[in-house]
């Protein structure tokens, strides 16, 4: 049987923060389960919390230093895609069907699928790769890229022409090429370089260059928690970017919108290859998979592992979407599920008791103060031992 792993990650987390935590969990995760295809859901993006209004009802947020966009941003994204390629599509795909006439008794949908799922590169951007000695892994990038259920899905939402959708494409074209190379060894091209080459892959396939403005929203910066002393409050703009747009804002949108997280959870489930999944949560995200995992039956799926997560307090105070006491889990809740707690991390709770039958408890000491105990799980190597023992 082949097993698989999905990483959710919790709140705060945005691109820089998220990629280093997934390297270090795939390569815990590589040592216990040689083969076994990782994947990480990086909800941060998508899902998490953001400033529609640029700050407006924070008071002071512009003049205290608030909104400060990181000038490496598009670098974090990037770190993303290397090791989920198909990250931007899935985000497309869980947009509305788009709504349009045909084009010679084709949908716009069916157009473009049918436009990329052909894409035969041009002699222009073969030589371009080739001179980086990426020809072969260009050829090889496309063909998975073309054949992926994430384009399936994104291309159900492309209007007239899909240029968001032909951006996203040739960004995942580029990412699997790159990260493939490094695989095998080679030196990463600069910066500079790589974004010619998806300049090129790009007008290729006549995006022209249109980001991910709208649908994917930007929103920077990494959790901390900060008192809010009168300096704090003279840097209320920063600290608000720190702590409550992603920590706190993630939590209140999760409540109000969680929808989203979880259709994007359960996406990233299905395409993930593999006869069995173990779902890895963190924090916020094993909130999210629980209810998740109540409301629906998703296939394949047979072991949670929740980390730091508020799921048993949310359940026990009455703030659980999917289930409210006395309920249990149904059924096809899957009936292995480990929770992973540390008593220094105040946003940790057991869930044995609260779940009896269902869930098995088993605590760690991450030798962190909190709220550093929060974050510490994953190169605690006592962690690692308590799932490896578990998946057995």
């Amino acid at each position: 049987m082949q097993r698989s792993v999905v990483f959710v990650h919790g709140t705060g987390v945005r691109e820089k923060s998220y990629d280093k935590t997934f390297a270090t969990v795939r390569s815990a995760l590589a040592g216990l389960l040689p083969g076994a295809e990782i994947r990480g859901c990086f909800w941060g993006r998508q899902a998490g919390a953001g400033l529609a209004l640029d700050g407006a009802s924070i008071p002071g947020y512009t003049e205290s230093g608030g909104g400060r966009v990181e000038e490496d941003e598009d670098v974090a994204v990037w770190g993303v895609l290397y090791r989920d390629p198909g990250y931007e599509l899935r985000l497309l795909g869980l947009g509305p069907a788009a709504v349009s006439g045909t084009t010679r008794g084709r949908s716009p949908a069916q157009k473009l699928l049918d436009e990329l799922s052909g894409y035969v590169p041009s002699p222009q951007v073969r030589d371009a790769f080739a001179e980086h000695e990426l020809g072969d892994a260009l050829d090889r990038a496309v063909g998975a890229v073309a054949a992926s259920p994430e384009l399936r899905d994104a291309a159900a939402t492309a209007d007239e022409g899909g240029y968001e959708h032909r951006h996203a494409f040739a960004r995942a074209v580029v990412a699997t090429v790159l990260a493939e190379a490094a695989d095998d060894g080679a030196d990463a091209p600069e910066g500079l370089r790589r974004d010619a080459l998806l300049s090129l892959l790009s007008a290729d396939l006549h995006s022209h260059g249109r980001t991910l403005g709208g649908t994917v929203a930007k929103a920077a910066a990494t959790p901390a928690l900060l008192a809010l002393t009168w300096h704090a409050r003279r840097q209320r703009g920063r600290h608000s970017d720190n702590l409550l747009v992603p920590a706190v804002g993630d939590i209140l949108r999760y409540q109000a919108r969680g929808e989203t997280l979880r259709r994007l959870i359960k996406r990233t489930i299905e395409h993930t290859p593999g006869d069995a999944v173990t779902v890895i949560a963190h924090s916020l995200g094993g909130v999210a998979c629980v209810d998740l995992l109540v409301e629906q039956e998703v296939e394949r799926v047979d072991q949670l592992i929740t980390v730091g997560s508020q799921a048993p307090f949310f359940y026990e105070v009455g703030a659980l979407v999917s289930l409210e006491h006395p309920g249990r889990p149904p059924a096809h809740f899957p009936r292995r599920w480990l929770n992973l707690y540390d008593r220094r991390d105040l946003l940790s709770f057991r869930a044995a008791q609260v779940f009896p039958g269902v869930a098995t408890d088993h605590e760690v000491d991450n030798r962190q103060p909190f709220p550093f105990a929060h974050s510490a799980y994953w190169s605690n190597g006592k962690v690692w031992d308590a799932v490896g023992t578990w998946l057995g």
